[in-house]
């Protein structure tokens, strides 16, 4: 099992910086894509960053420029960089991995709890 811990949301003003972390831990055998969804009051959970194993990303269009993603695989966890926040960026943050639990397993998703950032104009 994989458990997935986030940290660092909170009330912020619109313009401000919010800084989210996610850690991994539990039993498995390598983890490939970590990345964070949000989901806002009567919305689904969308996407909203990526990050593979190597370092490639993927961004929503609505975070592109603002938001960045990194990673520590050593660690095994996951940041989120939230910039130049904005009041529709309010939401329910969660971290998401795909992780294998043994080196012949099929790859199965996992999520953190959530966290909450609410962006105040």
């Amino acid at each position: 099992q994989v458990q997935l811990v986030e940290s660092g949301g909170g009330l912020e003003q619109a313009g401000g910086s919010l800084r989210l972390s996610c850690a991994a831990s539990g039993s498995f055998f390598t983890i490939n894509t970590m990345g964070w969804y949000r989901q806002g009051p009567g919305k689904q959970r969308d996407l909203v960053a990526t990050i593979t194993s190597g370092a490639n990303t993927n961004y929503a269009d609505s975070v592109k420029g603002r938001f960045t993603i990194s990673r520590d695989n050593v660690k095994n966890t996951v940041s989120l960089q939230m910039n130049s926040l904005k009041p529709e960026d309010t939401a329910v943050y969660y971290c998401q991995a795909v992780a294998r639990r043994r080196w012949n397993s099929a790859p199965s998703d996992y999520w953190g709890q959530g966290t909450q950032v609410t962006v105040s104009s």
